[in-house]
């Protein structure tokens, strides 16, 4: 058990580093044909310029700033998504009302939506904002189809055996909703992020990723930028992923009726 188990953590050791390996040397090759850092940075120096950046407070509180500003708006977004969601699905009303709005949400270039909320909302804010427009789309629509796919069924059984509005919400809706949040919030927090920094690369508010980004690019310094980049997607990928697990950590014990465990 403990040899398959090894093995295991091995070959998803293996799977990560070796794509790794190989788009690092891609990166490396690239860099040697090009022959100018003012055009591509190389790896190993962008690697030692995050370790310098690293270093510093400033680096941290840069973070922390963004981090902060656009998960707050990824936090409200979903909050509104899922009680749109909850209103259309059980309200045809509220879905010819507000799919329209959802649709225009998604048809219309970030970059509209970043240049017209200038004019109204501060720099500081506008990430906020950005990301919650971003986000609410995709959870509104998961969340809405989720509902939709509940089994009639199960929600006449429980009326019959009398369950509470809590069982039904833990052993039926959820366990149907919870894929499809799951896969919206996969994809939600990549948008937000991305939306986010782009807002901050426009707007310049002081001391935000995409304000080093922005500076980076003006000033001509190509590896401060791939730096800056990199920590982006970085950070991207850990929230992502830890979001995910706490959330599917923190939902377990929400199984569906019928399975083992459950009474």
């Amino acid at each position: 058990m403990k040899a398959s188990t090894t093995r295991l953590r091995h070959k998803k050791i293996l799977d990560f580093l070796i794509p790794l390996v190989f788009w690092l040397a891609v990166w490396q090759l690239a860099y040697l044909a090009v022959g100018q850092d003012l055009l591509l940075a190389s790896p190993w120096k962008v690697a030692r310029r995050i370790g310098q950046l690293a270093g510093t407070l400033s680096f941290w509180q840069t973070i922390a700033y963004s981090v902060a500003r656009i998960g707050l708006g990824f936090l409200l977004g979903s909050g509104l998504g899922v009680l749109l969601g909850i209103v259309t699905a059980y309200s045809p009303v509220g879905y010819r009302l507000i799919s329209p709005a959802m649709g225009i949400i998604k048809a219309t270039p970030v970059a509209s939506f970043i240049i017209l909320a200038l004019v109204w909302i501060s720099s500081r804010n506008l990430s906020v904002f950005i990301s919650l427009l971003m986000v609410l789309p995709l959870v509104w629509s998961n969340v809405h189809q989720g509902l939709l796919q509940v089994d009639p069924l199960l929600m006449e059984m429980a009326q019959v055996f009398s369950l509470s509005t809590a069982a039904k919400f833990r052993h039926i809706l959820l366990p149907s909703v919870l894929p499809y949040l799951l896969s919206a919030i996969q994809v939600a927090m990549g948008f937000a992020w991305k939306s986010g920094i782009a807002a901050e690369v426009l707007a310049i508010p002081r001391g935000a990723v995409g304000t080093q980004l922005y500076y980076a690019k003006i000033y001509l310094e190509t590896t401060d930028l791939f730096a800056w980049t990199a920590v982006i997607i970085l950070i991207s990928m850990a929230i992502e992923r830890g979001m995910v697990f706490l959330l599917k950590r923190g939902l377990a014990g929400c199984r569906p009726l019928g399975k083992k465990g459950e009474g």
